[in-house]
């Protein structure tokens, strides 16, 4: 994908009306776009970027069409209407879906991860805990122990216990975990090499007006909520949550191919995409609102009034719909529901600051290790061969996850039992502390008391667990099967704010008349909530690798007042004309004139150039521009010329608005007014380049041209806009290529 993206980007790279770049920008005539005259004409290549200013242009135009003829009828008035509210439909069944893919993949992966370890006799498509719910003979001690589950060895010896049905269940948790990422790994390399990864990286950049075709498509979603599952369940260091953005866009580009409305309009289709990105955090976290935050700050590039109404719509859909669907068996929407009933104390800032600390090494180490391993994986055997790659991971990560309680299980079952507190209820091996009869209560709360054995035991497989998942989530971030970065880093967080909580829990009980502690602890209070700890480690760790990766993208965001991006000032300034192309020694832009031209020279000028867009000129004499034709349409407009009836090789082409008459027995002319652009973008030679990069910011340019004196001097593309920022940085140009 790479080669193929540098292929067509540096075929694009600086050029003029005949340069080799990407289409010229510019919103055209706006009547011409309405009846385009010939199919596919106005459309994007792959791996290029749209034109933000034509679609809108487009779509006013539809519009202002669809409002004029209301009148002439009450039919066309319906079908006004249904125009109107064609938005609010696509919201409801993106919400719909979302949620019902999401509810599914949460039964699904409960349902496999169990499947690891043993099976329901009851009913085989229930997981541990739901088979256990129905379950009489359950009791408070042994909640998680019933008769009608059984472990692999049970089911197939006889014997739950003993070295044999460990070494078993041990084998058959590795063999499953093998299987799972195996099937995984291959669909996604033979039915959508888009599936992988989280995809919010991706998101970002095609929301950002970037066209890659098939990454929303409908083989990318079924294969991308199936292998999600599969990679998931196999107890690989990864999360769901992050490609579930991805599942969400992949439901939002399917419901757009149902309304010409957005199918036709990349800029009104990626309204629909950032509320779909808003239904998928939704759906992910619980978090409606916190959805539509994310795609309006992280993801989104443009973000109308109407789409944040229409995101949190679709969110709210995404949530009750998941809320029905109830995989967590606990009615609520968010991922992990706790409860704290203990205020915290300013002197625990300082144990939350060094899980600040901890959380910035944390990222730090992440990116640097995993960017180094990216890159080592390209020279290895296991770049060649991602197949085996996984399998590689996927066996170690389920050979020394087995023999720890808390790497065996999923991941979100862990986050989930270190927030917790300990309560009266609680049976965690982290809440075994010691209890006194004696001792005195002053408040509701249970106090804190002196850890037992469990608490100790659990604190060294915590620790093994941390060290387990700072390096196997380094090896697992990149493989070439769907994978999020959240959940993994949330159990980092968790594991080390629970150790640190039940040291600060310790010390606070066994030291209590500490200065640090005498102010806000006395004996028999409940004095840290080790949970509390585990959360703030969550968080501290959550931020930091989310972080951009090294990425080559095409990605220039659209800059806020309050969060500009300052550039370093160039000495001397850096001018338009400067950055335009095209550069050096390049050859004399060909140009077309209002002249008649026929077809076949129109067809000998195309196949011996390779320009993507050709400057119209008034006459050769004069070359005063006038406007411009896109490389991709012109042979399109040629090739469907048939639609004309008459028009043949040796037809006059006319790109003025009334062609003369001609004598009866000259061919029927093709008229190329339609796909002439009269309005390109334009900004003269001596426009300084700050300028032009908060035009391209602005406005979502794909690229402009530089005049002077109304003649065409060449253009700037957004390429180039890239190349400059980078320079300005200090950064290596060619590092913006999207890869």
């Amino acid at each position: 994908r790479g080669r193929h993206t540098e292929g067509n980007m540096e075929a694009g790279e600086g050029v003029s009306a005949s340069t080799p770049t990407e289409e010229p920008n510019g919103s055209g005539h706006l009547m011409d776009f309405l009846d385009e005259p010939f199919p596919d004409v106005g459309t994007y290549e792959d791996f290029h970027t749209i034109d933000w200013l034509r679609e809108k242009s487009r779509d006013t135009d539809r519009h202002r069409k669809i409002t004029s003829k209301s009148k002439e009828s009450l039919w066309e008035l319906i079908k006004s209407l249904l125009d109107a509210w064609s938005g609010w439909v696509v919201m409801l069944l993106i919400g719909l879906l979302s949620g019902t893919l999401a509810g599914v993949i949460d039964l699904a992966v409960d349902w496999m991860t169990d499947l690891k370890e043993g099976v329901c006799l009851t009913a085989f498509w229930y997981s541990h805990e739901q088979c256990c719910w129905t379950s009489n003979e359950t009791t408070f001690d042994d909640r998680d122990k019933c008769p009608q589950w059984q472990k692999w060895a049970e089911l197939m010896t006889g014997h739950a216990e003993g070295a044999g049905a460990y070494v078993l269940n041990y084998l058959l948790y590795v063999m499953w975990a093998l299987l799972f990422s195996f099937l995984a790994v291959s669909l996604v390399r033979v039915f959508a090499p888009y599936a992988c990864g989280s995809g919010i990286p991706e998101i970002k950049t095609i929301l950002s007006g970037f066209i890659i075709r098939g990454y929303l498509g409908k083989w990318t979603l079924l294969i991308k909520t199936v292998t999600l599952v599969l990679a998931v369940s196999s107890g690989l260091s990864l999360g769901k949550e992050g490609p579930l953005v991805h599942v969400a866009c992949c439901c939002g580009n399917l419901f757009c191919s149902l309304f010409s409305k957005y199918s036709k309009n990349e800029g009104k289709r990626r309204e629909v995409l950032s509320a779909a990105a808003a239904a998928g955090v939704s759906v992910a976290f619980g978090a409606p609102i916190g959805g539509v935050l994310f795609s309006l700050e992280e993801v989104s590039y443009y973000f109308p009034l109407k789409t944040l109404w229409r995101s949190f719509f679709a969110a709210l859909v995404a949530a009750f719909t998941l809320r029905a669907i109830n995989p967590f068996g606990n009615s609520r929407l968010v991922l992990f529901y706790v409860e704290y009933h203990t205020p915290w104390y300013m002197a625990e800032l300082v144990p939350f600051i060094l899980l600040g600390v901890f959380g910035g090494l944390w990222g730090t180490l992440f990116i640097r290790a995993n960017i180094a391993w990216c890159r080592r994986r390209k020279t290895t055997l296991l770049g060649k061969y991602p197949v085996l790659e996984v399998i590689a991971v996927t066996g170690i990560t389920a050979v020394l996850a087995f023999p720890n309680p808390y790497t065996r299980r999923s991941t979100s079952e862990l986050i989930s039992e270190l927030f917790n507190d300990c309560g009266a209820l609680e049976s965690s091996q982290l809440c075994d502390y010691v209890n006194n009869p004696n001792m005195s209560r002053p408040v509701d709360d249970i106090p804190d008391r002196p850890a037992g054995p469990g608490v100790y035991n659990a604190l060294w497989q915590l620790a093994l667990a941390l060290v387990f998942k700072i390096v196997i989530t380094i090896f697992t971030f990149g493989m070439k099967i769907p994978s999020g970065l959240f959940i993994p880093s949330m159990a980092v967080g968790a594991i080390a704010g629970r150790i640190v909580g039940i040291a600060v829990e310790q010390m606070a009980y066994h030291h209590h008349d500490w200065l640090i502690f005498k102010n806000w602890c006395r004996p028999g209070a409940d004095c840290v909530t080790p949970g509390l700890y585990a959360m703030v480690g969550a968080a501290a760790c959550l931020g930091e690798p989310r972080r951009p990766q090294k990425r080559s993208s095409p990605l220039l965001r659209q800059s806020r007042p309050e969060s500009h991006e300052l550039l370093p000032e160039s000495t001397p300034p850096t001018l338009a004309t400067d950055e335009r192309g095209p550069r050096g020694k390049a050859p004399l832009w060909a140009f077309l004139t209002q002249d008649p031209t026929r077809v076949e020279e129109l067809e000998a000028l195309i196949k011996d150039t390779d320009y993507k867009g050709f400057r119209v000129v008034i006459s050769r004499e004069s070359e005063r521009f006038m406007g411009f034709v896109q490389g991709r349409d012109l042979p399109l407009a040629i090739r469907k010329s048939p639609f004309q009836d008459g028009v043949v090789s040796s037809s006059v082409v006319y790109f003025t608005e009334d062609a003369p008459l001609l004598p009866p027995t000259n061919p029927q002319p093709l008229k190329l007014r339609r796909i002439l652009n009269l309005s390109p973008f334009t900004v003269t030679d001596h426009t300084p380049m700050e300028t032009v990069v908060d035009i391209f910011r602005k406005l979502g340019l794909r690229q402009c041209l530089v005049t002077r004196s109304g003649r065409l001097l060449g253009i700037i593309t957004k390429k180039d806009v890239l190349r400059h920022m980078a320079q300005m940085m200090n950064q290596d140009p060619e590092s913006i290529m999207f890869n």
